[in-house]
């Protein structure tokens, strides 16, 4: 037998390597993936500290939520591009050092506007590990010719909600004790340790007969879809008093961009690929509804705590510490689950019943009904992430699975810019009770309209993994 065949038959068998995916290939893969996340809700119990540091109100900022989002969104796709075309460890080691920058300059801000570049570059440098992660795994899934284990993409699952659900948490308790400035410094030793081991243990090349990386990139059709979302960001982050003519000029980027790319051979973002693959296209839709309702809660829920309920930032990480938990062990579950679509249903239900129970909380609202709001909310959390992730897995199309997965967190993040609009719109300067109800009203709405298009998908009814 070839040395080929004996690797390929050991992996069936589950020797050999520990079948291609031990913990030193899952473990950097991991550190990396908790990046982007924790990163995106840490500072959420921060966020009224640096509005009374910088002098500063909750519309202010709610940029700095809004522009680690855009920067992701962008990054995402663009980082899973390049990892399908130049190698997966090649984009993550890079990312990695744009963190350990982002963290410094976070640090060292002096005013809000560099705590907003801060926040792009994290966006942009925390966009590699996912996409990166993803097309790792399906690498080493073709090469041993064995599908990835549901528990390793459940660990991938688990390690970015985990920390996306204890950010707020640590982020209460790095605000506490050190200052505010401590959530952008703690991503130095973070990203050192996992650049350390990604350079040790994670496999390297690149992928085989890939084509040109300037040409199969597609530079102009990123600019155009960086200009879109921008235009888009800039729309939504005033709600309040709307730039209309920002409209037309979002139209005509729009249509522009559907031009360029339908004339490429290799576009940035495929329209016929999603037009083709409704389900795939289908389960961008979901993952970005179910994501504008967690993080309205997830930040709208922190600062009503701090400003209306008079809860202090270290006890506000505290109070969100059940939502965390929920989060973590429905994810575990979610791992465990083969079906998508039951999961998925759940997960929507239980997003309209956590945004009944805020439209009757209150300031007097008794603290053990804020822990049990917020635990609901934790559920749904785990069971969206690991659902949409499996479902992306089996829907991506061939050789295009880090792109793919970098478009799924591209709607997360869409998602999530229009929840920091919101959050703007119904907060003004101060978190209020008739506030929350407004954002709890809208959150209920698209939860309903999230569970009738999770239960109206056929395509979900056949999928197993």
């Amino acid at each position: 037998m070839t040395r080929t065949g004996t690797r390929t038959a050991a992996a069936r068998s589950g020797t050999g390597e520990q079948a291609g995916f031990g913990p030193r290939f899952i473990t950097p893969l991991l550190l990396g993936a908790v990046l982007n996340p924790v990163n995106s809700t840490m500072i959420a119990t921060a966020l009224a500290a640096i509005g009374t540091d910088l002098h500063v109100g909750a519309a202010q900022t709610a940029w700095l939520m809004a522009s680690l989002y855009l920067a992701s969104a962008i990054g995402q796709p663009a980082m899973g591009r390049l990892a399908d075309l130049l190698g997966a460890r090649r984009v993550f080691l890079a990312s990695l050092v744009l963190v350990c920058a982002a963290g410094a300059v976070g640090a060292l801000a002096p005013s809000l506007g560099w705590l907003v570049v801060s926040r792009m570059l994290l966006g942009l440098g925390t966009s590699g590990a996912y996409p990166a992660a993803m097309a790792l795994l399906r690498a080493e899934s073709e090469r041993l010719d064995r599908q990835t284990p549901r528990t390793v993409l459940g660990l991938l699952s688990l390690a970015g909600l985990s920390s996306a659900a204890v950010g707020p948490v640590l982020g209460g308790v790095l605000t506490a004790t050190l200052g505010w400035r401590a959530i952008f410094a703690v991503n130095m030793p973070l990203a050192v340790v996992a650049l350390a081991l990604a350079a040790l243990w994670l496999p390297g090349g690149r992928p085989a007969g890939s084509p040109r990386a300037t040409a199969a990139l597609d530079p102009v059709g990123i600019a155009l879809f960086a200009a879109a979302l921008t235009v888009t960001t800039v729309f939504l982050m005033r709600l309040d008093h709307p730039r209309w003519p920002l409209l037309p000029v979002l139209v005509v980027l729009g249509a522009v961009l559907t031009w360029w790319e339908l004339r490429r051979a290799v576009p940035f973002i495929d329209p016929r690929m999603l037009t083709r693959n409704r389900a795939l296209a289908a389960t961008y839709l979901r993952h970005g509804i179910a994501y504008l309702v967690i993080y309205c809660v997830m930040y709208g829920y922190s600062q009503w705590l701090e400003e209306a309920h008079g809860i202090s930032v270290f006890d506000t990480g505290l109070v969100m510490l059940p939502m965390s938990v929920a989060a973590a062990v429905c994810s575990l579950l979610g791992a465990r689950t083969k079906g998508i679509r039951a999961q998925l249903t759940l997960a929507a239900a239980l997003l309209a019943v956590g945004s009944a129970g805020l439209l009757l909380a209150g300031a007097h609202t008794p603290l053990a009904v804020v822990l049990l709001i917020g635990t609901v909310f934790g559920l749904p959390q785990g069971l969206t992430s690991t659902g949409n992730q499996a479902a992306v897995y089996v829907q991506a199309p061939p050789g295009g699975t880090g792109a793919a997965a970098g478009l799924q967190r591209t709607a997360q993040y869409l998602g999530a810019i229009v929840a920091s609009s919101l959050i703007g719109l119904f907060y003004g300067s101060r978190a209020t009770d008739a506030a929350l109800h407004g954002m709890a009203a809208t959150a209920g709405a698209l939860s309903v309209l999230l569970l009738a298009l999770t239960i109206a998908d056929r395509a979900l009814r056949a999928r197993r993994h």
